[in-house]
């Protein structure tokens, strides 16, 4: 009976297809009408198709700022190794054999290993940190997974999108901020070193070479330091942009509930079938009472007292109106006691739910009302 009800609603009232499969990533959310807030369901599988909030420029920034950060505490190693590449090759670029060249490629990677690769891996790790930092850890291989609907897109409102829109805007802006950020810093460092470098010429080349590396890392510390300030702001906008881009019109929001809480019609219709089985089989127990309480006219309570297995009379039905008129009804077909007591109906219906045991609060009353009906059944039964 549910299935063939499911069945009726589905076929009356199809649901659309599911919009959230039409990749909409090209439009804005107020011209494709979507105006809502994007539900948990939508981050999150936005999350596991790769789309998270993520600025570029933090994870630029922190490499910029560690990666200078390693050549200036691993100088001095690289400088040897660089001096020593050096003299290695000038030594031997007389007797190197051009047919057996194997001993020079070995000496060529090992010195290319040695001095690249420990900022390599510190670079890298910096890089993974700073997008687990922003994203957390997750894997997926949604968005290199191949996609024909993205191959030809609305050119028109791409274009407006990558050119005249706020995050084009703000992009724009963002470059201009970071040129200016490092023009500055350079002008004022170079100024403040002015009198040292116009003097160049006149200190051995050792301290010339000191003072432009000292100025060119002091700038770049700098700038980096700006960038990730700078990189703030930018996750905030791209956060907003995030969700802008996850928002959702009414109708997606309409079909996802449908898909995932239920279609309030079906669950009306359930709701009620399930009222009726429920009613069913508790008029089935109204003939097995051993008194119905009323009130008279709106509830009717159905109770059965076995002290044998039941520590207090049980509720075995209760119902208002309707359902009170046909408990009274069967209690009567069935020669069951109906029993007026307009405040004890009232409160057993609104106190105890059907298959529980009446309150203590109770047992003076029923027990009063089970002996006088044990009494005119002639039969000798102790009560509560």
């Amino acid at each position: 009976m549910v299935s063939d009800i499911l069945f009726d609603t589905y076929r009356i009232h199809r649901l659309p297809p599911d919009l959230s499969s039409v990749h909409l990533q090209w439009f804005a959310a107020e011209d494709e009408g979507r105006t809502e807030e994007p539900t948990e369901h939508k981050l999150r599988k936005a999350r596991e198709e790769g789309r998270v909030v993520k600025s570029s420029e933090f994870s630029s920034a922190l490499i910029l700022l560690v990666g200078i950060g390693a050549i200036a505490l691993l100088a001095t190693y690289l400088l040897e190794t660089f001096l020593a590449m050096l003299k290695y090759f000038l030594t031997n670029s007389a007797s190197i054999d051009i047919t057996n060249n194997g001993i020079t490629v070995q000496a060529v990677f090992s010195f290319f290993i040695r001095l690249t690769m420990p900022i390599v891996g510190v670079v890298f790790i910096t890089a993974l940190m700073s997008n687990l930092l922003q994203v957390g850890f997750l894997f997926t291989v949604k968005p290199i997974t191949p996609d024909l609907t993205r191959i030809i897109p609305k050119f028109g409102k791409f274009f407006k999108r990558a050119m005249f829109s706020a995050e084009a805007g703000f992009n724009l802006f963002k470059s201009f901020v970071k040129v200016g950020l490092v023009a500055v810093l350079a002008v004022l460092n170079i100024q403040a070193e002015l009198p040292k470098i116009m003097n160049l010429l006149k200190v051995h080349f050792y301290h010339g070479v000191e003072l432009i590396s000292s100025l060119a890392f002091r700038i770049i510390f700098e700038a980096g330091i700006l960038l990730l300030m700078l990189s703030v702001l930018d996750y905030m906008f791209q956060r907003r942009l995030h969700r802008q881009r996850l928002k959702m019109s009414r109708q997606e929001l309409k079909e996802e509930r449908r898909m995932y809480e239920g279609d309030p019609l079906v669950k009306s219709r359930l709701r009620e079938r399930m009222r009726e089985i429920m009613t069913r089989n508790m008029l089935q127990a109204v003939p097995k009472a051993d008194v119905v309480i009323t009130n008279p006219t709106h509830f009717a309570i159905a109770l059965e007292w076995d002290r044998l297995i039941m520590a207090a009379p049980t509720v075995v039905a209760k119902g208002a109106d309707m359902i009170a008129h046909k408990i009274k009804e069967i209690a009567q077909d069935n020669e069951v006691p109906v029993v007026e007591n307009k405040p004890l109906a009232q409160a057993l219906y609104n106190e105890v739910e059907v298959g529980e045991i009446i309150p203590e609060k109770f047992y003076e009353v029923m027990a009063t009302i089970l002996a006088e009906i044990y009494k005119l059944k002639g039969v000798t039964e102790e009560v509560i």
